[in-house]
């Protein structure tokens, strides 16, 4: 089992789960190898960062950039470059840890 379907069956199972994540695309939010503290919730909105699947492929932390009841989530990386749509989003950050201190947080 790998790191994303780990933490899909975490949240599922538990409602929360944590992942490290790793890659430059939402700086400055996040820092590459980032400890990401997620949680499920019922509804999502825009500014929040999300744990998703966009075109069969996971996203284990971009934002929320734009909703649409029929589209569902526009998801995007903190540099403008959007990822596409999708309705499965399986949690948000909610703390993001950086050597031990906390430079996220959003409950």
């Amino acid at each position: 089992m790998n790191k994303f379907e780990r933490l899909k069956s975490e949240l599922l199972q538990h409602g929360t789960g944590k992942m490290k994540a790793f890659g430059s695309s939402m700086l400055p939010i996040l820092k590459s190898g980032s400890n990401l503290t997620f949680v499920k919730a019922d509804v999502y909105k825009i500014g929040d960062i999300v744990f998703c699947k966009v075109k069969g492929r996971y996203i284990d932390a971009h934002k929320v950039i734009k909703i649409d009841a029929h589209k569902g989530y526009l998801i995007a990386n903190n540099h403008g470059h959007e990822n596409g749509w999708t309705r499965i989003v399986y949690g948000k950050v909610v703390q993001g840890e950086y050597q031990h201190r906390v430079i996220y947080r959003n409950e």
